[in-house]
């Protein structure tokens, strides 16, 4: 694949619960290793427009093209469209009564069709690389907040994703525990993984991210380099927000 192959096109895309207008007409694109953060304020359509992009919320109106296909038209592989565009929860969504292990392993043997064996070997892989080896006999409920988002992470990397979508990934940590998560992701970042994370992790979004888009009232308000949108933001919006973490 080069390096410059879209992974995901969306197009005009909308979402209504009701009367309630949520997404605008949002057109957006991520490129393959390409890191992008979205920033905004609560209610804004962050965590919906991630939802719509994994297909957990089916959208109202729009187009998500996933490497040139249209993963709204009808018969699509949605399960195979889910695998290779995985997503982090912000309450890590780990199955209470698997074993650290035992969730990592459970969608490669069940989904990816791998032996026990393969999946085994690439969960501990990809614990080791999280720092979570040591926890493989481990319940979730024996774990830490940040511990659980560390398995999250690796169980998704476990599916070998093609992009990782992280939804507020330590809005669910106290304050001790974010440091860890967050520089696990940003290995990831600087490995070259393709990854879409909503945050209010200001500092974090500013370092890690090679675009960052910011949502105002549903809409992709203001897109740039880290730089031009937090040194010098010429949209009033954008500036209000970055106000309230920053000195701008």
């Amino acid at each position: 694949m080069e390096q410059n192959e879209i992974i995901i096109d969306i197009k005009k895309l909308h979402k209504s619960f009701g009367a309630n207008h949520i997404l605008k007409g949002i057109d957006f694109n991520v490129q393959k290793g390409e890191v992008v953060s979205i920033i905004g304020s609560s209610g804004s359509g962050k965590s919906t427009f991630l939802r719509c992009l994994n297909l957990l919320e089916w959208p109202s109106g729009g187009e998500i093209f996933y490497k040139g296909e249209n993963v709204l038209a009808p018969h699509y592989d949605i399960p195979a469209y889910r695998e290779k565009v995985g997503m982090v929860f912000q309450s890590f969504n780990l199955f209470a009564n698997m074993t650290v292990l035992e969730n990592c392993c459970v969608g490669q043997v069940k989904v990816n069709k791998k032996s026990r064996d393969e999946a085994f070997d690439l969960s501990l892989h990809y614990l080791a690389r999280v720092g979570m080896e040591q926890y493989v006999n481990a319940k979730p409920h024996q774990l830490s907040g940040g511990q659980q988002q560390r398995v999250a992470i690796a169980r998704a990397l476990c599916m070998e994703p093609d992009m990782l979508l992280f939804d507020e990934p330590t809005s669910a940590l106290d304050p001790e525990m974010v440091g860890d998560v967050l520089n696990v992701i940003r290995s990831l970042a600087e490995e070259g993984q393709t990854l879409l994370i909503v945050t209010h992790e200001m500092a974090f979004a500013h370092d890690v991210s090679d675009r960052v888009i910011f949502m105002d009232n549903g809409i992709a308000a203001v897109s740039g380099t880290p730089a031009s949108m937090f040194s010098n933001p010429n949209n009033p919006r954008l500036r209000d927000f970055l106000s309230r973490f920053l000195r701008v």
